[in-house]
């Protein structure tokens, strides 16, 4: 959230215009540097009040500073941008602090503080000590984008290679490794929008999601599968095939008294744990499977067992 701005003056961020002046007004009046002669840290933190009402004071620049937060509202404007007609020299004349140069503290088109004085020497503007002086110089770098990127399962076991379509028949290929789970972000240096003023083209941000499989769940680096036998295999003991994600089937004993919805552990057929990790494990869980038409063989032998309490 952006509150950095709000921090500096000791106010809320649904704080109104007039708190957000008599706020500044306080804090200038004891840390402005005419009444703290050789103190750097009044000298810091008057800068930054001065930024924080610059930006709060001004409509516009407080909804841009409160949609983007401090560092994409610091990428959209230079430190000319924050102090263009900010009425700083009107407040602080109220208490006859001197402005150095007598004007009003605004920016004119030239991008120089009005007065030639005290803000141009203070902040940097007229080619002596800086304050955030790299924002004035550097291009406006440009807008991220962010899609959805869905994968299969069988991608996250082996990862892969993605080409993606950006629109105007531009594509970009995207490596995505092993392991991988929904809601992990893949990031493109340079692949996102381009620059409005020249400068560096935005990031691509990738979101995963992984798309639901017919056979398998995920829990955690796990995978688990059902495997069915009948209430004899349970009961008596009896072997299994259980599919596995890469296509085998793998043969597993069920001992004798499993339980329905029992797990057995296939150690190291899961999912990796990131490109060169171990795998997890695959567990089979026991569900019993229930004719739908008996024989009547089959049926006179489940009554018997019925009446022998199974």
């Amino acid at each position: 959230m952006a509150t950095e701005y709000y921090e500096q003056l000791g106010v809320k961020k649904g704080a109104s215009a007039d708190e957000i002046k008599k706020a500044y007004r306080k804090l200038a009046l004891k840390y402005h540097p005419d009444r703290n002669q050789g103190n750097k840290e009044a000298e810091e933190k008057f800068k930054k009040i001065s930024e924080a009402y610059a930006v709060l004071s001004d409509p516009d620049k407080r909804q841009q500073y409160d949609t983007f937060g401090s560092a994409g509202f610091q990428q959209r404007f230079s430190q000319e941008d924050i102090f263009r007609n900010a009425d700083l020299g009107d407040i602080l004349r109220e208490f006859g602090i001197n402005m150095g140069g007598g004007g009003r503290a605004t920016f004119r088109t030239t991008g120089r503080m009005g007065g030639a004085g005290f803000f141009d020497d203070l902040f940097g503007m007229g080619g002596g000590r800086g304050f955030h002086d790299s924002h004035r110089t550097q291009p406006i770098k440009g807008s991220d984008l962010s899609l959805e990127l869905p994968i299969t399962l069988e991608e996250v076991l082996h990862g892969t290679e993605k080409t993606i379509s950006l629109g105007h028949g531009d594509k970009v290929s995207v490596k995505v490794p092993a392991g991988i789970g929904s809601g992990k972000k893949l990031r493109l240096s340079g692949k996102g929008s381009p620059s409005p003023t020249g400068g560096p083209p935005g990031d691509l941000y990738l979101t995963i999601t992984v798309l639901p499989h017919h056979l398998f769940t995920r829990e955690g680096n796990n995978l688990v599968v059902e495997a069915e036998t009948s209430y004899s295999g349970l009961a008596l003991g009896t072997e299994v095939a259980v599919p596995t994600l890469d296509g085998r089937h793998l043969k597993v004993k069920v001992p004798a008294g499993s339980q329905p919805d029992a797990k057995l552990r296939l150690k190291g057929q899961g999912l990796p744990t990131g490109a060169k990790g171990p795998r997890g494990d695959l567990l089979a869980r026991l569900a019993v499977s229930v004719p739908k038409t008996l024989t009547s063989e089959q049926e006179e032998l489940l009554r018997k067992l019925a009446t022998a309490g199974l």
